[in-house]
């Protein structure tokens, strides 16, 4: 099923996203609940474009990020990784932000790096295969640019949220628009992230999508964080939140209850599924983090926690010092606007 458009679109990735050059060396990493007929179409592809490619299948970790370590082989997954080109990741429990992860990104300076948790072959048709990076690169790099110059940002959505805080220009607006050609932390097209400066987050969130971990699935009740100085200070909805509130605390880590970054979403051909990757990345949402920020995205300390998790907030309104960016998911800035995909 699918085979000649997967195949396609593993092509993408390889040759347009990652500009894989011959005699490169490209590690895809997988667990026992990753999808294998993907991850063998992009090791083809890496073949076919003169690279070495070597997949590593590990059982399936218990958690994610540093929670996903005890049950890793540290030793012999971190000496891979820090010699490799391209490292794909295609884990069910990703190993973003673990400590091999962490390792490989601070020791190995060509290192090229994406995460695609829990991917499968219709994902990847869908987000890569069908969409036109080209011109969605143009619309980002612009919107990103226009982001670097804000000192503020205020967001709100249909469900609930309205939060507001100030922008570090220290911390790295992250522009997943389809290149990762370049060493460094790579994400799938169409995500621009965004660390705010810490303890300046205050308002209300609410999660009307996905929540990754524990759910992977939409809550039968908006989940509302009330954040205090970046800190979550109440959780309130439906048996959810009672859930999620119990998830975060059960870490006896007072990093999980901050806020870590949010991210635009800005794939034409995400849909909410389940599958956090895709779904921070529907069009028009905002993604919040919790948890664990990397120094590579806010130097010089990062965040400390023990894991990490994503909510997602649909149709988002966005001020930028005050000037209105998006409503309810639609570009409005009238020289974005132009550029945008998605009229």
């Amino acid at each position: 099923m699918l085979e000649f458009e997967l195949q396609r679109s593993a092509d993408k990735l390889i040759n347009e996203i990652f500009g894989v050059k011959k005699g490169e060396t490209v590690i895809i990493t997988a667990d026992t609940m990753s999808d294998m007929e993907l991850v063998n179409a992009v090791a083809a592809s890496a073949y076919a474009a003169g690279a070495t490619p070597m997949t590593i299948v590990m059982p399936t970790p218990g958690g994610v990020g540093k929670a996903a370590d005890p049950d890793l082989p540290l030793e012999a997954l971190t000496g891979a990784l820090l010699s490799t080109d391209v490292w794909i990741e295609f884990n069910h429990q990703w190993l973003l932000y673990s400590t091999p992860f962490e390792i490989a990104m601070e020791k190995n300076p060509k290192l090229r790096y994406m995460c695609l948790v829990d991917f499968s072959k219709e994902l990847l048709i869908r987000t890569v295969g069908k969409v036109e990076t080209p011109a969605l690169q143009i619309f980002m790099t612009n919107f990103t640019k226009r982001h670097e110059q804000a000192k503020k940002m205020h967001v709100t959505t249909p469900a609930g949220t309205d939060v507001s805080f100030d922008l570090d220009s220290n911390h790295r607006v992250c522009n997943d628009c389809g290149n990762a050609t370049k060493p460094g932390m790579h994400m799938l097209t169409g995500q621009i992230n965004v660390v705010p400066k810490f303890g300046t987050i205050n308002g209300k969130i609410v999660f009307d999508g996905t929540i990754t971990p524990p759910f992977g699935k939409i809550p039968s009740q908006p989940v509302v964080l009330t954040i205090k100085d970046s800190k979550i200070v109440k959780l309130e909805g439906g048996p959810e939140a009672a859930e999620y509130e119990k998830f975060l605390k059960s870490f006896n880590d007072e990093g999980m209850l901050k806020m870590a970054h949010i991210a635009y979403g800005f794939n034409p051909g995400a849909k909410l599924t389940g599958n956090v990757v895709e779904d921070e990345r529907v069009w028009g949402c905002t993604e919040w983090g919790i948890g664990y920020v990397s120094p590579i995205d806010a130097a010089p300390d990062g965040q400390d926690a023990k894991s990490h998790t994503d909510g997602i907030c649909l149709n988002s309104t966005v001020w930028l010092d005050d000037k209105l960016i998006m409503k309810e998911g639609q570009i409005v800035d009238s020289e974005l606007a132009l550029l945008s995909p998605v009229k």
